[in-house]
């Protein structure tokens, strides 16, 4: 190969496994790019926790070995990826961005892990993220995480480190964790791809908990091709996760390129045009809304009019299926946690059993809301975010009003959290940067188990505009 090497660090992961396949470029040589570019850029970003130069170059070689001996090689095979650090790893520590677990080395992988080895996928290391995968971490104990397109701005939570690797060129692909939008908001903020897939498509196996009906694994890659592969190697019934669905996984490769002439796109009215999407968000997803009905779309605006209220209330459940996981180490170690994360548990554990029940009611009124806009359209359309990425320390500003608290918990994550309260596959695909630079995301919501559906659209509008080849000046 004559690209130069930050050319090849940039190839999508389905491109790099074709190169690979083709005896066009060495595993070992990719994994040295990448550890290189660790070593130049993530002192600053710090989307890594853990790196592991000697067993990746290990792992490289052997499947390299592999592809001069002639063997039969996954779709994945000498491809370098990173998981977020909630992910178990066998041998390897998981600290689920916490001091509480900063030595734990589990003794297995988690079947995600498992299946991206199995696939030929070499695995670089463990990506940074919010304490416990649960948000608004004020001190992170292993490096602040910084947004690769502006370094003093948010790159996104939980799955901080899965954006900024992909979007920096760290890995080739990453993989997240989403309870209520962990991959799809870092994916809009760093301006890459990400995909929620229905729940219960992933096992949850080896992955450390934070609300059992909403936690799903997902992919965070830099083209929708890639996210398509991803979610097919990852995808499938898992005996240790019994909520795992037994329908096969998806074939999204084989129907990615069909366009999206004939789909129905309703367009949700509350969170494109709502008076808290700010301007420029909502001029890039009604264009973005436009290119797809250029595309040959059907589209519409619909309203869902209980979405607004869908940060609220997934605060209230995923906050307290948290709180309940967390009681013992809040009992024995509550100062351990970071600030942030201790007040949210802690406020979770004082929530009435009635508002708990009151919130439940409500996820079953969104859900119907929204799998009942669902039925005359194949997808439902919205920003990802009501904002590009903000800088770090708002996130660190005090909170005085009732005001101040509905604006940082409950506005961002209402835009997110109802494909999580539903169960409903959802992505985030770029489209479009502010005037400062900072990406603007575009998300897709769709049927249940039908990402074929989401990925052929996201697909077919990536492919019509160049947002998504873009890359930071670091």
């Amino acid at each position: 190969m004559t690209s130069g090497r930050d050319d090849l660090a940039y190839l999508s992961a389905a491109r790099l496994a074709a190169l690979v396949r083709e005896r066009q470029v060495s595993p070992v040589e990719l994994v040295k790019i990448y550890l290189e570019r660790i070593d130049r850029f993530d002192p600053r970003l710090r989307a890594y926790i853990t790196v592991l130069p000697e067993a990746a170059l290990e792992a490289a070689r052997k499947t390299e070995a592999a592809v001069m001996r002639g063997e039969s090689l996954g779709p994945l095979h000498g491809v370098p990826y990173a998981v977020k650090d909630q992910f178990a790893t066998a041998g390897v520590r998981t600290t689920l961005g916490s001091r509480i677990l900063e030595h734990h080395v589990p003794v297995e992988d988690a079947t995600v892990v498992v299946r991206l080895n199995e696939a030929g996928g070499v695995l670089l290391g463990k990506l940074n993220l919010t304490e416990f995968a649960l948000g608004g971490t004020q001190r992170f104990p292993f490096g602040q995480p910084r947004n690769p397109w502006n370094v003093d701005h948010d790159p996104g939570g939980s799955s901080s480190g899965s954006g900024i690797a992909v979007a920096a060129a760290l890995c080739a692909a990453s993989l997240g964790e989403d309870t209520g939008g962990s991959v799809r908001t870092p994916a809009s903020w760093c301006g890459v791809v990400g995909l929620r897939p229905t729940w219960g498509r992933v096992s949850r196996h080896g992955s450390f908990p934070l609300s059992w009906s909403m936690d799903t694994a997902g992919p965070l890659t830099r083209t929708v091709e890639d996210a398509a592969l991803l979610i097919q190697v990852v995808a499938g019934h898992d005996p240790r996760d019994p909520f795992t669905s037994r329908r096969p996984s998806p074939e999204c490769s084989s129907t990615i390129g069909r366009g999206v002439r004939g789909l129905r796109i309703g367009v949700i009215r509350e969170l494109t045009l709502g008076e808290e999407t700010h301007t420029e968000v909502r001029a890039a997803v009604t264009a973005a809304a436009g290119r797809l009905q250029g595309l040959g779309a059907t589209v519409d605006e619909v309203s869902v009019p209980l979405v607004p209220l869908a940060g609220a209330v997934f605060m209230a459940l995923a906050d307290s299926d948290g709180a309940g996981l967390h009681q013992p180490w809040l009992r024995a170690r509550p100062m351990d946690y970071d600030q942030g994360t201790r007040r949210r548990l802690l406020t979770a554990s004082l929530i009435p059993t009635a508002t708990y029940q009151q919130a439940a009611r409500a996820r079953a009124l969104i859900r119907a809301q929204l799998r009942g806009a669902l039925v005359p359209y194949d997808l439902l359309l919205c920003p990802t975010a009501h904002q590009a990425a903000p800088p770090i320390t708002t996130g660190r500003a005090a909170i005085t009003t009732r005001q101040d608290v509905a604006g940082r918990f409950f506005t961002r994550r209402s835009y997110v959290a109802p494909a999580s309260l539903a169960g409903i596959p959802a992505i985030s695909i770029p489209c479009g940067f502010t005037r400062d630079g900072l990406p603007i995301g575009l998300q897709l919501l769709g049927r249940p188990f039908e990402e074929a559906t989401l990925l052929r659209a996201a697909y077919a509008y990536e492919h019509d505009t160049d947002w998504s080849r873009r890359r930071p000046a670091l």
